[in-house]
């Protein structure tokens, strides 16, 4: 098993991440396990920060890492919350203040529709000169009322209507085939294969 450090300490997308890589053999291991504190994430897009994140772990540990930037983006704010998805309502993160600020701000909006962003980065060193960066979109509709307990951030809210269903109503399976970062860790997976 090849050790990945994880530029990140959501308990959520480490096992999204665990589920997807298992496959390829690596070992995951969340930043927070070997005393890395979070990066500071200063950038407007994504994959900026994505990258901040993924150098900033491989410098601190040696290991090549793996960091995401994802969020939410809602058509009628202009791409809001965006990259301030995590930390909508401000700090300390809550996932359930950051939906009733965005239920508050699309009060009154006919255009409902929202993305899901996931930019995904990865390293094989610090000075790694052709990381691997992909991003990916998933498409689907902001609802009030949140359903489903699985998932976790905007998922309750994020209502696919191809499936009359939210994210958190997915069994994680079944989310992680169509996801935002199910999608992106595919890529991913095969740009790794090409490495090897």
């Amino acid at each position: 098993m090849q050790k990945l450090v994880l530029a990140s300490n959501n308990a959520g997308k480490v096992r999204e991440f665990q589920a997807l890589l298992a496959p390829l053999h690596y070992q995951i291991i969340p930043q927070g396990e070997l005393g890395i504190p979070s990066a500071e994430e200063p950038h407007h897009t994504f994959v900026e920060n994505a990258l901040a994140k993924a150098r900033h772990a491989s410098a601190a540990s040696g290991l090549p890492a793996l960091a995401d930037d994802s969020g939410i983006c809602a058509h009628a704010l202009n791409g809001q919350p965006g990259v301030l998805s995590a930390r909508y309502a401000g700090e300390p993160a809550n996932d359930a203040a950051n939906n009733q600020k965005l239920i508050h701000e699309l009060k009154g909006k006919e255009d409902r529709s929202v993305h899901y962003v996931c930019a995904l980065v990865f390293v094989d060193s610090v000075k790694d000169t052709e990381p691997i960066i992909v991003q990916t979109r998933w498409y689907g509709t902001f609802i009030h009322e949140a359903k489903g307990s699985n998932g976790f951030g905007y998922d309750p809210h994020f209502f696919l209507p191809e499936l009359g269903l939210t994210a958190a109503e997915l069994e994680p399976v079944s989310k992680n085939a169509i996801s935002h970062r199910g999608q992106a860790l595919r890529e991913l997976i095969e740009q790794l294969k090409l490495r090897a």
